[in-house]
């Protein structure tokens, strides 16, 4: 089931949500050389890596529920905010799979489901329909990532608190990609039945 929208949509651009969303999209480099410095002969900097993350969920969950008490809501901020989980999803995958943290194969089978859906963004727009909004499966996939990856992030370490944090870093992520790739297919769902009624109508 999609999330309806029913509030009111503005065209502003420097709203308090969009600013949070864009500052969460500036995070995302920082996040990435913090998380591959020790890669470069530099000093593992795994504390700030996770703080960047934390904020950039805090803030993730800022934007959408000021934008919603606030009636905020903008055209802007439903590309903003799907483009930043992606972002930081994609740099997470790419650091963590340079550090060996992640296994190959799991970064390919999120990757792939990236793929597939740029693919269906592709079919709707040569149709004529904008991309599918974000539905709450995708959401909790999301969330369900997000928590994984920093927890398999402080997993890179020794002691009881690194054992810890791989058992529930990797319940999480099990969570998260099947939760990804269920909403995926929801969406190639959605875009076939798109796809076929506008071929039928014609």
């Amino acid at each position: 089931m999609e999330v309806q929208e029913t509030r009111v949509q503005t065209d502003r651009v420097l709203t308090i949500p969009n600013i949070l969303s864009m500052a969460r999209l500036a995070g995302v480099p920082l996040f990435l050389w913090l998380i591959l410095r020790p890669e470069f002969g530099g000093p593992k900097s795994d504390t700030w890596a996770l703080l960047v993350l934390m904020l950039s969920g805090i803030s993730d969950y800022l934007d959408g529920k000021l934008a919603r008490r606030w009636n905020q809501i903008s055209s802007l901020g439903r590309l903003l905010d799907p483009a930043a989980d992606r972002l930081y999803i994609l740099s997470t995958l790419v650091g963590l799979t340079w550090r060996e943290i992640l296994p190959l194969w799991l970064t390919a089978v999120l990757l792939a489901r990236e793929l597939v859906l740029l693919v269906m963004v592709g079919i709707l727009r040569r149709h004529g329909y904008p991309p599918p909004q974000v539905n709450f499966l995708g959401k909790a996939a999301t969330f369900n990532l997000m928590y994984a990856f920093p927890l398999l992030l402080l997993s890179d370490g020794s002691g009881w608190i690194a054992s810890l944090a791989a058992i529930f870093g990797w319940a999480f992520a099990g969570w998260g990609t099947t939760l990804y790739w269920w909403a995926g297919i929801l969406y190639v769902v959605q875009v076939r039945r798109l796809v076929r009624a506008d071929t039928m109508a014609d």
